[in-house]
């Protein structure tokens, strides 16, 4: 099996020597996604509204590799300040449906570009 390079311009570009997602196996393993608007290439300002544009970004990634939110996983979600567990929570049940990924969330002492909040996924593909 080889790995393929996913990439969508609906999502930021990498901010370093990686890629978007990457396919191989009848799965999907997203990078890490922060709240960076692809369009203007900000950061979104507080967590719940960094939270929507990581999970917009993580959407926009696996729609381009032939999955959706609603076949990951495996997600984890890294916080720069755990008491944000709640607003993140209620934004990110939003996003998905009847069947909940297995997920593990930590707390960080920093995040690139001084984010609130990353989520990464392992999503399978599409049948």
């Amino acid at each position: 099996m080889k790995p393929e390079v996913v990439f969508t311009s609906k999502a930021p570009k990498a901010l370093g020597p990686y890629s978007q997602a990457v396919k191989v196996g009848g799965f999907v393993f997203c990078a890490g996604q922060i709240g960076i608007d692809p369009k203007t290439g900000e950061l979104k300002e507080g967590v719940e509204e960094q939270t929507r544009q990581v999970l917009q970004n993580l959407k926009a990634v696996l729609e381009a590799s032939g999955s959706s939110l609603e076949r990951v996983v495996k997600t984890t979600i890294y916080l720069k300040n755990v008491k944000d567990f709640e607003k993140v929570n209620k934004i990110y049940a939003e996003y998905f449906g009847k069947i909940k990924p297995a997920r593990a969330t930590v707390e960080v002492s920093n995040l690139p570009k001084g984010a609130l909040v990353e989520i990464e996924a392992v999503a399978v593909e599409n049948d």
